[in-house]
């Protein structure tokens, strides 16, 4: 069994777009500019804000536009409520390391914000969304203007969409292949393992980000094996949840078979489920109706017989 670092926290997007020559090669696919000094970046990535718990993938300034980047590789409707929280935190900072006065006469200058969301996860998705703040909003009273807004532009990074934008960054685009090539071996029934080896090896012979690759092999490694084992952790729990769900729902249908005098074994039929279990069922159902133990396994023994009797004469 493969061990995870649960402490490390970045992402294989992260590590790609972490230096500047790779930010400002997207910014500019993204905003159709022409910046070509990296260090006209300002990094502002948020990094575990104690209060809120939170962290950010990517928040960097330049020539006065607030960027907000996060990578999703499951469909999230509720971005730009998540990138609210960003935002305000982003320019306390702002406001705090310019000693900017909220409070003085003079109106105050702020970068402008824009927030994108790279996706790539499986579910289709079209190339560009634009998410609103305002759709979670309740619809409750129509005849009110929000005094708010924020948008999030969700940009599907997955390998044949956006071709456009992939082809202004080769960056994104070999990062959208390497991903397709992980999927592609695990969807053949490859061990995660093999897979991440094997396709590192393809993509630095082919020239997909094979200086990174190369220099950053054990990293790329770690963050893989860390984010394939949360997905299956997630959709365990998802599936747990499925189950946990249908065994309540089974559990108050019996309780309202028994209300209706029908017995265990009629009861365990209907449901689909093991006698015994719905046995557990009526005795709990009858304790929390004062009803004694010995009471119970005395109606209980009543009733098969009654039941087999019921059998033995329709024989």
């Amino acid at each position: 069994m493969v061990k995870v670092n649960k402490k490390y926290k970045d992402r294989l997007f992260r590590m790609v777009f972490n230096r500047k020559e790779e930010l400002i090669s997207l910014y500019n696919a993204i905003s159709h500019s022409e910046y070509t000094d990296p260090e006209e970046l300002e990094i502002y990535t948020l990094e575990d804000v104690i209060y809120m718990k939170m962290k950010n993938d990517l928040a960097f300034l330049i020539d006065d536009v607030l960027n907000l980047w996060e990578h999703q590789s499951t469909w999230n409707p509720n971005m730009p409520v998540r990138g609210a929280f960003y935002i305000v935190e982003e320019y306390r900072k702002y406001i705090e390391q310019k000693g900017l006065n909220l409070y003085g006469s003079r109106l105050i200058t702020l970068p402008v914000p824009q927030f994108y969301v790279f996706y790539n996860g499986l579910k289709e998705e079209p190339d560009n969304v634009e998410l609103k703040l305002s759709n979670a909003f309740s619809t409750l009273h129509p005849e009110l203007e929000p005094c708010m807004e924020f948008k999030a532009v969700m940009v599907n990074i997955n390998r044949g969409h956006n071709k456009s934008l992939m082809e202004q960054c080769s960056a994104l685009r070999e990062y959208a292949e390497f991903v397709a090539r992980i999927r592609e071996w695990m969807e053949a029934g490859a061990d995660l393992l093999e897979a991440i080896g094997e396709v590192i090896d393809s993509c630095i012979r082919d020239g997909i980000l094979a200086e990174f690759l190369s220099s950053h092999r054990a990293e790329v490694f770690e963050v893989l094996l860390t984010e394939y084992d949360e997905q299956r952790h997630i959709a365990s729990e998802k599936e747990s949840s499925r189950e946990e769900g249908m065994k309540a729902g089974l559990h108050k249908a019996a309780i309202n078979l028994f209300k209706r005098d029908m017995c265990i074994e009629e009861a365990a039929i209907i449901c689909e489920e093991d006698a015994s279990l719905v046995a557990e069922w009526y005795e709990e159902w009858k304790i929390s109706k004062g009803v004694s133990r010995v009471r119970i396994e005395a109606e209980c023994s009543n009733r098969a017989e009654n039941h087999l009797f019921l059998i033995e004469s329709q024989k």
